[in-house]
């Protein structure tokens, strides 16, 4: 015995089928801006605590193995 699709099943289709590429797309929004921000932060954080470098002398030491 086959069932039929009925024009309430196509109309809630449609309007589930919205509703979840909304909610997807509102997810997509808010994990990327979190995304960028941290980023931002990761990038601004070493610079301000970089290690110095030591001073360049005339010459260069020699590398043993």
């Amino acid at each position: 015995m086959g069932t039929s699709l009925t024009p309430e099943f196509w109309e809630r289709f449609a309007v589930l089928l919205v509703a979840a590429m909304g909610v997807t797309f509102v997810l997509t929004a808010v994990f990327d801006a979190l995304a960028v921000r941290l980023l931002r932060r990761r990038v601004q954080r070493p610079s301000a605590q970089a290690p110095s470098r030591p001073q360049a002398t005339g010459h260069r030491e020699s590398v043993r193995c």
